[in-house]
């Protein structure tokens, strides 16, 4: 089949909105915004899937050189970019979580640097290489793409942005990363919790006694035992907060 070059030039007009939905996703979303997959994996990726996606949707014809095609544009950058920060509430629960544990047992301080979400609490940086293996092992990679490729239908290109239901749905599941990252560490949060107010006690008792000295040392081994004995709770917690997160995103975007 001979292709000539305005043919060529239409194919890549319509293919282009796809991608830019399909690459916003690949920007925002948990594990395919992570800095291990370079900016050349994350293209190709998301050339491939849409690639797939392409014959299987219906583009509109839009002038690329108009205000009708940077409203489009921004449309799907909007719907892409909404998909990924919906999952990654889920990791910013999860990282709350490790600040509000590090800060109860004296480990606020101790802090690396990662290249995704900078200087954060070497507790929460292990809480969520946790969250992100029980996301892998729920098959959440693949439930974000069946959604990608389901929000074409519900979303179509050029369809204008989204309704107001979707916003404000994203908007109440924000509240997780407050209330998810509490219900996540609730246990080691009391047990830190009953440990200080017994702390409290024996320096009211006895003034001489250097609770400083004495205290701090004991909370951090102490709370080490409660995050390991509560872990089988906490990956529950975790479970729990992603099958939420599919479900808001299947509300949100497929209004399922």
């Amino acid at each position: 089949m001979t292709l000539f070059v305005a043919e060529i030039v239409e194919m890549l007009h319509t293919f282009m909105w796809p991608f830019v939905r399909v690459s916003a996703v690949m920007i925002t979303a948990p594990i395919f915004s992570q800095r291990a997959l370079n900016l050349r994996v994350r293209i190709v990726t998301g050339f491939v899937l849409t690639w797939m996606i392409y014959p299987f949707i219906d583009i509109p014809q839009v002038d690329p050189f108009t205000v009708g095609a940077i409203y489009g544009l921004f449309n799907e950058v909007t719907v892409g970019a909404l998909m990924g920060v919906t999952l990654q509430i889920v990791s910013a629960a999860i990282i709350v979580s490790g600040h509000a544990v590090s800060s109860s047992m004296g480990l606020g301080m101790a802090n690396m640097m990662d290249p995704n979400l900078g200087n954060v609490p070497t507790l929460s940086q292990f809480l969520l290489i946790i969250g992100l293996l029980v996301f892998l092992s729920l098959g959440g990679h693949l439930v974000l793409i069946s959604v990608l490729v389901q929000s074409f239908t519900s979303i179509p290109v050029g369809s204008g942005l989204l309704s107001t239901n979707a916003i404000s749905g994203f908007l109440a599941w924000s509240s997780q990363i407050f209330i998810g990252a509490v219900i996540m560490v609730l246990p080691v949060m009391l047990g830190l919790l009953m440990i200080n107010g017994c702390l409290g006690v024996i320096s009211r008792a006895s003034p001489s006694l250097n609770v400083f000295a004495v205290g701090f040392p004991a909370l951090i081994p102490i709370g080490f035992c409660m995050v390991l004995l509560s872990m089988v709770i906490i990956v529950g917690k975790m479970e729990g907060l992603w099958f939420q997160a599919f479900q808001a995103l299947n509300e949100n975007m497929l209004g399922l």
